[in-house]
């Protein structure tokens, strides 16, 4: 059975590649307008037969690279669909007949599917996008938060096409395949002579606080994605100049450097340190030093990437929110460094404050005060009294309540919209219609400083490799404070969130390699940061 499925599937391949070669193709003009303004909008595109071949934009392949740092930038492939970025227009060689052309633009704009009947001699092709919602308007502008391997200007067509007003775009170090110095030509210089070395892509095009390339709307900003193999990384964002050494360390040593050492640079003028990899951890300790940085109030934000989305991690990222007395910033990246992932799959939505323009400067000041969503698709609306994510909602002497308003929605069907009290779900809601929307509102009681969000959870699996990517979005908390008392620590908490800094201070003090000094000044943060758990834990 198996091999009757593999011959027919290899003879529908055959007899497809030979329709392909046959078949006369004709260049046509390809036109996206945007429905508001009438003119050409960047966007993601695929053509494709009545037999399922892909045929690229002149100037893209077909065949592309999907490997990290190989030609990054132009084409994507999710799932098993190969796709091109354009400008807003194109010119692509079709067969006449059938043509299948899948165009979108984000999550604010309604995706088109139209099949077409490309008559023989016909040259053009107008399509038209059309927003379904306009979060700019209430001033949301969407970021990604860490890109890699992407040159700028890569960067700012998809941004343009994904919608995404600010890209990050972070060096960091990248294994590359080079040869092995022999001279290019020579009979040593074959593919078994290839090594493995590193590089730093986009280290010359270092723009710190200001973008190195802008559309309207649009800006792509270089900064640095700072790695300690063992004590984990963290994104250094809107910085004045490089934070050196952009890695420390290896494995088993300390290095000279520690992420607290980055994070006080990258504070030096007004810099954001973004903690990263949640799930980073070695054999010994679990979190790394940005857990340490956290409660020593050296963290900005907490990145979600598409990693983050299995039980595990959020059950981490809810452990880290029970500890902390103010609202941490959520932020969304792709982390996208090859082919296979989509700019801004998950994406951070920070919101502008009323009198501010729009520019890099502002979007990084409203990410430090919280007030942003993240999400892969559904969008947000959140506030409390009046307030939006990220607030600090005081609860005078003799009030019992607060007002909760609450609403989710998406072009792609979610399953529920919960209302999390320091990370605990207290209420959800069911969506319905076309686009999915969910609301809630009501009147709530508090006893207690407590921090509050909304999420947006479903089943209904978006196509990304390796693997798909459940819908989610949460928002940063907004906190309720009564009478300045702090967020209030459970033990149980307190000592789960503990026991990685131990293993960490152990593993510091006992199996590290390091110099006395190095040791010294990695378990003084340490210990300063179980200190302050402790304090946290007691009040």
């Amino acid at each position: 059975m198996n091999n009757c499925t593999v011959g027919l599937s290899a003879k529908r391949k055959r007899d497809s590649f030979f329709l392909l070669v046959n078949t006369k193709l004709q260049t046509v003009h390809v036109r996206v307008n945007d429905a508001a303004t009438g003119k050409p909008t960047p966007c993601r595109v695929r053509f494709t037969d009545a037999a399922g071949n892909y045929y690229a934009p002149l100037g893209r392949l077909v065949d592309f690279a999907l490997g990290p740092n190989c030609d990054v930038g132009g084409n994507v492939q999710i799932g098993d669909k190969k796709y091109a970025y354009i400008d807003g227009t194109c010119e692509i060689d079709l067969p006449p007949g059938r043509i299948l052309a899948e165009i979108s633009k984000g999550p604010e704009y309604t995706p088109l599917a139209d099949t077409i009947d490309l008559a023989p001699g016909k040259l053009a092709l107008r399509f038209v996008l059309e927003r379904w919602i306009n979060l700019r308007e209430r001033g949301w502008y969407a970021g990604d938060t860490r890109a890699h391997c992407l040159s700028p200007h890569a960067a700012l067509l998809e941004a343009q096409a994904e919608d995404i007003a600010v890209v990050n775009l972070l060096i960091q170090q990248m294994p590359v395949m080079d040869m092995d110095g022999s001279t290019p030509g020579s009979e040593s210089s074959s593919l078994r002579d290839r090594r493995t070395a590193n590089a730093f892509p986009n280290i010359l095009a270092f723009s710190g606080q200001k973008p190195i390339l802008e559309a309207p709307g649009h800006l792509v900003a270089v900064n640095s994605h700072n790695v300690h193999p063992a004590l984990g990384s963290l994104g250094l964002l809107h910085c004045h100049r490089l934070v050196f050494p952009l890695t420390s360390g290896q494995i088993d040593e300390l290095g000279d450097w520690t992420l607290d050492d980055w994070c006080d640079q990258c504070h030096r003028k007004n810099g954001l340190v973004v903690w990263t990899n949640l799930g980073h951890g070695t054999d010994d300790f679990a979190f790394g030093e940005p857990l340490a940085a956290l409660l020593l109030g050296k963290i900005d934000a907490l990145e979600i990437d598409e990693v983050h989305l299995d039980p595990v991690m959020l059950a981490r990222m809810a452990l880290v929110f029970q500890c902390l007395h103010f609202p941490l910033a959520l932020v969304g990246a792709s982390a996208k460094d090859r082919n296979q992932k989509v700019l801004g799959r998950m994406r951070t939505f920070a919101r502008l404050l009323p009198s501010a323009e729009f520019s890099y400067s502002n979007w990084i000041e409203a990410v430090r005060a919280g007030r942003t969503f993240v999400t892969n698709g559904p969008l947000l609306d959140l506030e409390i009294d009046g307030h939006g994510p990220g607030s600090i909602v005081p609860l005078a002497t003799g009030k019992e309540s607060f007002w909760v308003r609450a609403e989710a929605k998406s072009l792609a069907p979610f399953d529920l919209l919960e209302l999390l009290k320091n990370n605990d779900v207290v209420e959800s809601v069911t969506p319905s219609g076309y686009p999915s929307v969910a609301r809630m509102e009501g009147e709530y009681k508090a006893n207690d400083t407590v921090n509050l969000a909304i999420r947006c959870v479903g089943n209904n699996s978006l196509p990304t490799r390796p693997f798909p990517q459940p819908l989610l979005a949460q928002t940063t908390p907004i906190q309720v404070r009564r009478e300045n008392r702090p967020l209030a620590i459970t033990h149980e908490a307190g000592r789960r969130l503990e026991k990685p800094l131990a293993d960490l201070l152990q593993w510091i003090q006992d199996k590290a390699t390091a110099t006395p000094k190095q040791r010294e000044r990695a378990a003084a943060i340490v210990q300063a940061a179980i200190d302050t758990l402790r304090k946290r834990a007691d009040s």
